[in-house]
């Protein structure tokens, strides 16, 4: 969770810089607000590209447990049903 936080930290500074270059530049008005638009879309499109890369990796990982959940409780009723055989 750490790295996520200093991961979304780093992406913000980026934002903030690259806004504030755009805004301390000297351009025209217009061509600045497209310049702003066109990388709040860039940065719109990377966060959702990793949204979904976190989302992803999010789900695998809950598949995995519950699969690994599920075997655990095989093995543990077959043992159970081992030793519940041997001693009736």
């Amino acid at each position: 969770m750490k790295v996520n936080k200093i991961a979304l930290g780093v992406l913000g500074g980026i934002a903030a810089g690259a806004v504030a270059g755009i805004l301390f530049a000297p351009a025209k008005g217009t061509d600045t607000r497209k310049k702003i638009l066109q990388k709040g879309n860039d940065y719109a499109g990377d966060l959702k590209d990793k949204f979904e890369n976190l989302s992803g990796t999010l789900k695998s990982n809950y598949d995995k447990i519950v699969h690994n959940g599920k075997d655990l409780v095989a093995e543990g009723k077959s043992k159970f049903d081992d030793i519940k055989s041997i001693n009736p």
